[in-house]
């Protein structure tokens, strides 16, 4: 009775005119950003995060959710009708979604993306709604220890579903921690790694890093591309409804996704990124039904799969980030920005001390998948318009957004140049078929776990079995230990690498 009580109340503040407003714009610009290549949620909500200033909390940070999972609908478009993931999640609709559409089937590909991730919207929604109150009460149990073993957790986790090589994807989580210690030291107040440079006394910014990885690097390897990779096939969008043959398939695959996101979305390092990989692996290894189009030619599982768990994992990361205060990904890391702002500690106390923000957030979710559906599929023709705009009229706009969002959160000539160094590293790490996602996660945790490692062994007086002797951490630390070793078994491993092939 608690929750419907709860959700009564986060109704009341999520249809207000205002908040409903916001959810729009939010949602409107997801999907702008979503469809456009180049540049995802992570540049727009870096870019947006100065405006929030003058909004009320609650309007705020529903207007930044809704450009978070708005931006997973919308990238799907891209992947489809230009073989270009509009967002980094949508990397794997590319392999089918695509060939679907050179098949004349872009419709029924594109209606797949946006039923599957309705559908798992909705779920994951659902799933934070029921599992924030019991998981809060959790929450409060948890000291550094804790805190320090969930982390170590969530890296091995992000390591683990990396697709590529895994010692690539260790190299780019022990990069990640490495460059989140470059800064001042909190316990001596000396500067480290900062090369005597005044402006990188307080660190490398996330947004600095994000945009330049993911924005940047993104860019310059396009523009690498032939003019021909970049068809789009406008054409052919006909008849969205698929067939019942499609739906049969579909259906079995979107709920796999659902769940696998869901679960993962939960977990710091999980994510939209690993939950599409990881819920294309599952698909590719299930055994393919009498007539069914191989993965990679065009398979609808291919699609509806990855976009379930993709937006599943998009509502679900939320979980830890207001009942633990841990960002799970590099989006929820700036959402903690926003909540900064506001002067919102996040963390258990959220649903004590700001109840109307927590539910109203929760409730305008379901409003915004129920937007983005109207969205996405009615006006997929405007959408459509907007991508025959020629990439290399898009390109510079792109470039100059950036770094305006980029110069406008600290006002700061020198992170420009920052972001056009990392971008470059960026296309290095795309042509070396090393990701990106786990050197962001490793960034983002590394200060974070720094900081609980530090306090925990304060607190035990420099003993380090405190990590051990304590129930929970125990129990966290033998997960990361059990993952690990079932990845490195020379069987899993290999299926693994065969799984991350696009064929």
């Amino acid at each position: 009775m608690d929750l419907i009580a709860n959700l009564s109340l986060g109704f009341g503040v999520a249809f207000t005119p205002v908040n409903l407003m916001y959810a729009f714009i939010g949602c409107l610009l997801g999907t702008l950003i979503g469809v456009l290549p180049g540049i995802g949620p992570l540049a727009t909500i870096a870019m947006l995060l100065p405006a929030t200033y003058a909004l009320p909390p609650v309007s705020a940070l529903i207007m930044l959710a809704g450009i978070y999972y708005g931006a997973q609908y919308g990238g799907s478009t891209t992947a489809i009708l230009v073989n270009l993931p509009g967002e980094s999640s949508s990397v794997v609709t590319v392999i089918d979604g695509y060939q679907m559409a050179r098949q004349g089937r872009a419709g029924p590909a594109l209606a797949a993306a946006g039923l599957g991730s309705f559908f798992a919207g909705c779920v994951g929604t659902l799933i934070l709604a029921a599992f924030a109150v019991p998981l809060t009460e959790v929450a409060f149990k948890f000291g550094p220890a804790e805190y320090f073993s969930l982390m170590i957790l969530g890296l091995i986790g992000a390591v683990v579903l990396a697709s590529g090589s895994l010692l690539k994807a260790v190299g780019m989580i022990l990069l990640g921690l490495l460059l989140g210690l470059v800064g001042t030291d909190v316990n001596s107040g000396v500067a480290r790694f900062s090369m005597d440079i005044p402006e990188l006394t307080d660190g490398i910014g996330f947004i600095v890093i994000g945009m330049g990885l993911f924005g940047y690097g993104e860019i310059i390897s396009n523009l690498g591309k032939h003019e021909s990779e970049r068809k789009v096939f406008t054409a052919n969008v006909t008849g969205l409804l698929p067939t019942m043959k499609d739906f049969k398939r579909l259906v079995p695959a979107v709920l796999r996704g659902t769940a696998l996101g869901s679960m993962l979305g939960i977990l710091p390092g999980g994510g939209a990124v690993m939950a599409a990989f990881a819920a294309y692996t599952i698909e590719k290894k299930t055994k393919l039904h009498a007539g069914e189009v191989p993965f990679g030619k065009g398979n609808i599982r291919g699609v509806a799969a990855p976009e379930a768990a993709n937006n599943a994992a998009s509502q679900t990361s939320f979980i830890p980030l207001l009942t633990l205060g841990i960002p799970p990904n590099a989006v929820m890391a700036l959402m903690v920005g926003a909540m900064t702002i506001h002067n919102i500690q996040p963390g258990p106390q959220v649903m004590t001390s700001n109840p109307e923000l927590f539910w109203g957030l929760i409730a305008s979710m379901w409003i915004g998948n129920a937007m983005l559906i109207v969205l996405n599929l009615p006006l997929i023709g405007i959408w459509i318009k907007l991508l025959t705009v020629p990439y290399r009229w898009l390109y510079p706009a792109i470039v100059l957004f950036c770094a305006i969002g980029v110069y406008s959160t600290n006002n700061n000539t020198f992170d420009i140049w920052m972001v056009a160094i990392f971008g470059v590293i960026g296309y290095l790490f795309i042509k070396l078929g090393a990701e990106p996602a786990p050197l962001l996660l490793g960034f983002i945790l590394g200060p974070m776990m720094e900081e609980n490692l530090r306090r925990a062994l304060l607190l035990s007086r420099g003993d380090w079995s405190v990590f051990l002797t304590r129930g929970l951490s125990a129990s966290l630390l033998a997960v990361a230990a059990l993952l690990l070793v079932i990845v490195l078994l020379p069987a899993v491993k290999r299926k693994r690498e065969e799984t991350f092939v696009e064929d």
